[in-house]
């Protein structure tokens, strides 16, 4: 009984270290012929004002996610106060993206809701919902995109448009089956591990699933901004989510790589290879980076607002950090 875990084991790190590989031989037969001054020729093009566009698309993006966390708010009915919600969201979501979802979406929402007075229990169920507000949103997406035939596939991927289409049915089908949940089924409720799962009602599913695809196609959205317009944006949208579910799978921070490979290797024929660097370069920066810097700012006020918190209660001041 133990042989089939541990075979199960070395197969999944096998096939990380395989993707750890494949990754960056692949970007560098990509970008070995790059030309250096058509990238920054393409970076120099971009306008200030296209930037600071692309900024206010980040920043909306960043506010739909924190959004998810209001949504926890109201499926656990904790009363930590919104403005702490959304900013300690924003802050473990700029981390998330940067430094993996061990540090950013798990470690430091433990550490920063425990803190403000939440048990384990209810922050796991924050995360949990959080976690399928964020794939909820993909299936539903990402299985039209691919269902519909999109992107258009490489003759070299073996899977073909016939195969990518069938995903894309799979996804709608597993998106549909959790909202039907949500709206009809009689139990709601199940224990796993002495943690009790139960399915939010219909209204916040619906919640659920508009959040998360909002939010996808605003990821989407700011990289289309950034290209010239020789694809169209559903185009971009699943090239965006075919790199995703690739980072998921190899589990480097950022995407690192990832996100550069498959775009080059699903648009070159669209883009050189210098302008859908500069466009990814500029997307790193606008989505990845500077959010980052202002999410380092955020976390300081955090820490000092919650140990303002832990004092108060520790002194029997207030009970909750509502009342603090």
């Amino acid at each position: 009984m133990t042989r089939h875990p541990t075979l199960w084991k070395w197969l999944r790190r096998g096939f990380n270290a395989l993707f750890l590989i494949l990754v960056p031989v692949l970007l560098v037969m990509l970008v070995r012929n790059l030309d250096w001054q058509e990238v920054l020729h393409a970076l120099r093009a971009y306008s200030w004002p296209l930037l600071m566009g692309g900024a206010g698309v980040a920043a909306l993006s960043y506010l739909v996610f924190a959004s998810y966390d209001l949504l926890s708010r109201r499926y656990t009915g904790h009363r930590v106060p919104v403005s702490q919600v959304m900013t300690l969201a924003v802050t473990c979501y700029a981390f998330n993206l940067n430094l993996s979802s061990w540090v950013g979406g798990i470690a430091l929402r433990y550490r920063l809701y425990g803190k403000l007075g939440l048990d384990v229990p209810t922050v796991t169920k924050i995360l949990s919902l959080g976690l399928v507000t964020n794939w909820l949103g993909y299936l539903l997406v990402g299985g039209a995109l691919f269902a519909a035939g999109l992107p258009d596939l490489p003759d070299s991927v073996k899977m073909g448009q016939g195969g990518l289409r069938l995903i894309g049915a799979a996804m709608l089908v597993a998106g549909a089956a959790y909202l039907l949940a949500c709206a009809f089924a009689k139990r709601r409720t199940w224990h796993v591990r002495q943690q009790s799962i139960t399915l939010p009602g219909i209204r916040l599913a619906m919640a659920q699933a508009l959040l998360g695809a909002v939010n996808w196609s605003l990821m989407a959205a700011l990289i289309f901004i950034l290209l010239p317009a020789k694809v169209g944006y559903p185009t971009v949208l699943a090239v965006l989510l075919i790199s995703s579910i690739a980072g998921v799978i190899t589990h480097i921070p950022a995407g690192l790589g990832v996100l550069e490979t498959v775009f080059m290797t699903l648009l070159q024929g669209q883009y050189g290879k210098g302008t859908l660097i500069a466009a990814l370069l500029a997307y790193r920066v606008l989505y990845f980076l500077l959010p980052l810097l202002v999410a380092c700012g955020l976390y300081l006020y955090l820490e000092k607002r919650v140990a303002k918190v832990e004092t108060v209660r520790h002194h029997g001041i207030a009970d909750t950090p509502h009342d603090a």
